[in-house]
């Protein structure tokens, strides 16, 4: 009864989660309107991911047993990893595209009265799709947080039923903020609204995995969950500051950057704020 009730919570906190974040920007934030940029969004999500990782989990690794240096070697080397992880994905869409080049190459010498129309249209296809970084940092990060969260689930409903049940809808609240910052990431990586939400969910259903294994073995993996805390925080510090704060550092007019910086600002305040509503309860 008890397994039963932790996946049931785990899947609504971890995948109703990313669908309340869809739902919320769809119906204001996520909408083209004049009154939110991507602009606002981009610095909505730097600011929720910044919050996300220095206002709640690097504080709840620190509160546990694990050594200061131990955690912070684990940030560094995340930080590391998801640049690495960057670089691959960098390198694989570089590859790809240079087999694109070939082949527009060979149409040219097969067809020259239309090869010139051809190799300007895939000119700009390149520049106008060329990919993102920073969106399978997101997905690993996510998914690391969203087992932790389920360890954190799990035990609260093996200590007490209705402490899980705080715990799961506590773990939805705090969680809603920072996926509308993982589906704006994905949203730049990709113009495909349907993809960049069942990624997220995806990621989110590891929730469920955390709480099935942490019910079985939340003793032994309450150990890690410092270093999971640690790693998921150097996904979203690395996120929002290689690949969101660069595209905001451009010349605006001085109400654009006052909007900018308050939109920064908002996500910090909204994941804070969410995030102690959490720890008090």
């Amino acid at each position: 009864m008890t397994l039963v009730a932790i996946i049931m919570a785990t899947l609504a906190a971890g995948i109703g989660s990313v669908w309340l974040a869809a739902l919320l920007m769809r119906l204001g934030l996520g909408g083209r309107s004049n009154a939110v940029s991507p602009q606002h969004l981009l610095s909505l999500a730097a600011g929720a991911l910044l919050a996300t990782a220095f206002m709640h989990l690097l504080p709840e690794a620190f509160e546990s047993q694990a050594g200061a240096h131990d955690l912070f070697a684990t940030l560094l080397v995340g930080v590391v990893f998801f640049f690495l992880l960057d670089k691959a994905e960098l390198w694989h869409h570089g590859h790809e595209h240079s087999h694109a080049a070939a082949s527009a190459h060979q149409a040219h010498d097969h067809d020259h009265a239309q090869s010139h129309g051809h190799h300007d249209h895939s000119h700009g296809h390149h520049h106008r799709h060329a990919p993102r970084s920073g969106g399978w940092a997101v997905l690993t990060g996510d998914s690391v947080h969203c087992f932790g969260d389920g360890i954190l689930i799990a035990s609260a409903f093996v200590a007490d039923i209705r402490l899980g049940v705080i715990a799961a809808l506590s773990v939805l609240a705090h969680e809603v903020p920072h996926h509308m910052g993982d589906l704006v990431v994905l949203r730049q990586t990709s113009p495909n609204r349907r993809a960049a939400l069942v990624k997220v969910s995806l990621a989110g259903a590891v929730t469920a995995l955390g709480g099935v294994l942490g019910y079985f073995l939340v003793g032994q993996l309450q150990d890690f969950l410092p270093y999971f805390l640690a790693v998921a925080s150097s996904s979203f510090i690395y996120v929002a500051l290689a690949d969101l704060i660069p595209q905001l550092q451009r010349r605006l007019t001085a109400r654009e950057t006052v909007l900018q910086i308050a939109w920064l600002i908002a996500g910090m305040v909204i994941v804070t704020l969410v995030s102690g509503a959490a720890h008090a309860h």
